[in-house]
């Protein structure tokens, strides 16, 4: 895919590095010439303009891109950069970095943002996975808030220890994707065994997160 990514500050050449390495073409599109350093990601193709201004996406060719990343440290240039790719360019997919938590509800469809990443939240998500086992933790928004990435490590007093992932009962619009369990990655079917321990991703809608964990904890949710 090519990809166009808005600020080469440290996130935005992480990002950079990670997606080359993945066999991805990277245009970085940076305003600063303090941070516009080539000669530092050779491999992706460098632009020195202002991300939030028409002529410098259009003389960049960014409606040629499949995706855009907004990565700047300004919350406010993010929105605008999103809000022009995706409605004057008709980029097909936005990702866009969230700063400064309390901006969150702003990355939404409205803004051309299809997919918003608030590493505040991500860490705190991290940190409540790693000493709530039983607990649903969000990991992330998808599609303009329209469904989430939850996490639920299976406790060992759950029931459904030792059980089969057909035992599982889910609510309308929940989905268990993977489960983690050591170093494999299991994608669950009917007759896969469910082990104390297991880490379970869901994609669900915000009202169906509390039945979810009812389910992991075979006891009766809220209707």
């Amino acid at each position: 895919m090519r990809i166009a990514i808005a600020g080469a500050g440290a996130v935005g050449q992480s990002i950079a590095r990670e997606l080359l390495d993945a066999g991805h073409e990277i245009m970085l599109i940076e305003r600063s010439s303090h941070n516009h350093q080539p000669m530092r990601i050779p491999r992706a193709e460098w632009v020195l303009a202002d991300a939030c201004e028409l002529a410098s996406l259009e003389e960049a060719g960014i409606e040629r891109c499949d995706v855009v990343i907004a990565a700047t440290g300004d919350d406010k240039v993010n929105l605008v950069v999103s809000l022009l790719t995706k409605t004057e360019f008709a980029v097909r997919r936005v990702v866009a970095r969230v700063n400064e938590p309390r901006n969150e509800w702003l990355f939404t469809e409205a803004w051309g943002v299809d997919v918003a990443v608030s590493t505040p939240r991500m860490l705190a998500a991290m940190v409540e996975e790693a000493v709530n086992v039983g607990d649903l933790v969000r990991l992330m928004t998808l599609r303009q808030g329209q469904a989430n990435l939850v996490e639920m490590t299976l406790p060992a007093s759950t029931p459904l220890a030792g059980k089969q992932v057909r035992d599982l009962t889910l609510p309308t619009d929940a989905a268990l994707v993977t489960i983690l369990r050591g170093g494999r990655v299991i994608v669950p079917q009917p007759d896969d065994p469910l082990e104390a321990g297991d880490e379970m991703l869901f994609v669900a809608t915000e009202d169906v997160e509390e039945q979810i964990q009812a389910a992991v904890h075979a006891r009766p949710g809220r209707s």
